[in-house]
């Protein structure tokens, strides 16, 4: 028999899908809270800000079945229906955020490569006004504010990108848990945005140490 999935899939399929300015939703409590105890004991020790490829960090079995967990056929079948778009053979790529600077949370979108982004936080009850993402109208005003989403422990956000899905946060420092699962246009995009991300990792710990 297999073991229970850690993420809630029906919640998924249940959600409201927001389609204007461009297509999200949100899911609080998608990561079961009985799972949530060992994933957090299990959650890799991310001690620099900056986000980093799965591949290069160390972490216990239950934060491996969340990882599983969210590039399964179950979770991947979901969001494709719920967003109408085919994911089947597109690549995943995962990085994982622990810590902000006040340097993190500017308006941005993700890059043309990224299809769909997802973003599932594991803060415990977040009570810091700040380094709450919003989802923004426009690239130059923070407070235009579509929806904000609480960094709440299990939370999920899925939206698809496009050249309007403006996001940030107002500048948080300090521990923030967030992993971020892409489906990418092609094998390369992961390549690169691997090769990209541990670069800049590398030098953050070395400039940490100086």
């Amino acid at each position: 028999m297999a073991a229970a999935l850690p993420i809630d899939v029906a919640a998924v399929r249940a959600a409201r899908l927001t389609r204007e300015p461009f297509p999200w939703l949100m899911v609080p409590g998608f990561v079961k809270a009985d799972a949530i105890a060992a994933i957090e004991a299990d959650f890799p020790a991310v001690e620099h800000a900056g986000s980093f490829p799965l591949p290069t960090l160390r972490f216990g079995p239950a934060f491996a079945r969340l990882m599983d967990a969210i590039r399964g056929p179950e979770f991947t079948q979901a969001v494709a229906e719920k967003f109408a778009i085919d994911l089947s053979g597109r690549p995943t790529m995962i990085t994982v955020r622990g810590q902000s600077s006040t340097r993190d949370g500017h308006i941005h979108t993700d890059s043309v490569t990224k299809l769909i982004t997802v973003l599932i936080y594991m803060n415990g009850k977040w009570e810091s006004p700040t380094g709450r993402l919003r989802l923004l109208r426009a690239p130059d005003n923070l407070d235009d504010v579509i929806a904000e989403v609480p960094p709440d422990e299990g939370t999920l956000l899925v939206f698809q990108n496009q050249p309007n899905a403006w996001h940030g946060f107002e500048a948080f420092e300090g521990p923030r848990r967030v992993i971020q699962l892409n489906w990418v246009t092609n094998g390369r995009v992961v390549w690169w945005e691997q090769t990209r991300h541990k670069v800049s990792a590398f030098f953050k710990k070395r400039s940490s140490r100086m």
